[in-house]
């Protein structure tokens, strides 16, 4: 069974590119969608660099999502929280 190493204090993603954030050079990002909306998490390159890709979080969910240590992430709402964290065993 894997478990969940906290690395870091949970924070609100940014809600744009240009304060996006890499949490502290994380790998491994554990997601929360606190609202009963969906919404979309944005990873880039860098703060205000290229697009990578996005994941779509339905209400109420959590996602734990692997990136490159220096790809950065925002959302499309505050109401997104993430922490940088790790696996054990």
């Amino acid at each position: 069974m894997n478990r969940t190493l906290i690395l870091a204090d949970e924070l609100n993603l940014p809600t744009s590119s240009g304060a996006a954030t890499s949490f502290s050079q994380a790998t491994v990002v554990r997601l929360v969608n606190t609202d009963t909306v969906t919404h979309v998490v944005n990873l880039v390159e860098t703060q205000g660099g290229t697009g990578i890709g996005s994941i779509t979080l339905p209400p109420n969910s959590v996602e734990q999502v692997v990136k490159a240590s220096s790809y950065c992430m925002f959302a499309d709402s505050g109401k997104v929280k993430g922490t940088k964290v790790g696996f054990t065993n």
